[in-house]
């Protein structure tokens, strides 16, 4: 977001994040599901982990079809280990070990992940009602979450308010802005969105024929718990390479595992803000998304522990039914020197701006 909106915008949320203490206690919240539309396109949210739990939108023959992997009830989504449609955090991604210092005083996080925390513990934000903070109809319909993590939660210092907008912007696009502001302590921050897409229409088939783009010149590779080297590599040779339209499925087998994998985005050194950072396709239905970011790094990750899981409308979602695609900040960036420091303290605000654009090819 450049200049006069990013600031207006900056200056809204401070605003919300500074009111609403009690409304947000969770012993005072009750489930909500929140159906956001604009002509043809819809999605649908809820307040349990700020969660997106439909995107609705025309393939080329002008059916209408839910391209976003999710439960089939709401009971699903508690204790779910999957992540699907979830804002994720207080830190994305994992911190090795479940512990780190800052200013050399020790923190030990729930660890979820064998000896590792991922996604901000067991409990994380996907694992907690939000409050709705403000919701417009209209032209333009958006929906605002909002919560505070209290001192100590999965182990991480210091409150911290957070705020998640979802904004249709336009004719098949929507935005997601999020913000969060410690109170007390220092505190690293590093949220994301965890939706699944198959832009074939959930539940019908793997996405390893999208044709994928992510304009991304290197890689973080990770050792053999998911967790990063410190090393950074160029993709080029590499069968990590999207910078040209590709599918997953051509060289899937020479990944061990499946595709999860941390990419060091064009622009990020720049400080170029918000530009497009990955476009994906599908021949049989023609629909295209394109995702747009403000973020330095994205993780891709093509449903590699997809493992027959129930969803909405009968679906089964076997192994790479669904695809994520999860702007964010340096994975692990807690232990690498030679990552930017993810901690933030009071006064500080954390700001992270996803849009994501929909179309047809004949």
């Amino acid at each position: 977001m450049a200049g006069g909106k990013g600031t207006l915008l900056l200056c809204i949320a401070i605003v919300l994040l500074n009111g609403g203490a009690e409304a947000r206690k969770q012993g005072k919240q009750s489930l909500g599901f929140y159906e956001l539309r604009r002509g043809e396109f819809s999605m649908v949210v809820t307040n349990w982990g700020a969660t997106i739990l439909a995107v609705r939108i025309p393939d080329k023959n002008g059916h209408i079809g839910d391209v976003v992997l999710g439960y089939k009830d709401i009971g699903s989504y508690v204790n779910d280990t999957t992540y699907f449609g979830a804002l994720v955090g207080r830190v994305a991604n994992r911190i090795a070990g479940g512990r780190f210092t800052i200013r050399d005083r020790p923190y030990h996080t729930f660890r979820n992940d064998g000896n590792n925390t991922l996604h901000g513990g067991h409990r994380g934000f996907n694992q907690v009602f939000w409050s709705v903070r403000e919701r417009v109809t209209g032209e333009f319909p958006h929906i605002t979450f909002s919560y505070r993590s209290y001192d100590g939660e999965q182990g991480f210092p210091g409150a911290l308010d957070v705020l998640v907008t979802y904004k249709i912007d336009g004719d098949f696009s929507y935005s997601v802005t999020m913000y969060a502001r410690p109170l007390d302590k220092p505190t690293p921050v590093n949220l994301a969105q965890h939706t699944y897409w198959n832009l074939r229409g959930h539940g019908n088939g793997t996405v390893l024929g999208h044709a994928v783009q992510i304009f991304a010149s290197a890689v973080t590779p990770v050792a053999g718990d998911l967790i990063p080297t410190g090393a950074v590599t160029p993709v080029a040779g590499t069968p990590f390479n999207f910078r040209a339209p590709a599918a997953p499925g051509a060289r899937i087998a020479e990944v061990e595992g499946g595709y999860d994998i941390n990419y060091v985005l064009d622009g990020a050194a720049d400080g170029q803000g918000v530009r497009k950072v990955a476009v994906v396709s599908e021949p049989d239905s023609g629909r295209v998304m394109e995702l747009w970011g403000d973020q330095p790094r994205l993780q891709f990750y093509t449903g590699n522990f997809l493992k027959g899981d129930e969803g909405k409308g009968g679906a089964v979602y076997a192994k790479h039914g669904g695809m994520c695609l999860e702007t964010q900040d340096y994975p692990d960036a807690v232990h690498e020197p030679g990552f930017p420091r993810e901690v933030y303290r009071p006064g500080q605000v954390y700001k992270h701006y996803m849009l994501y654009k929909f179309s047809l090819k004949k």
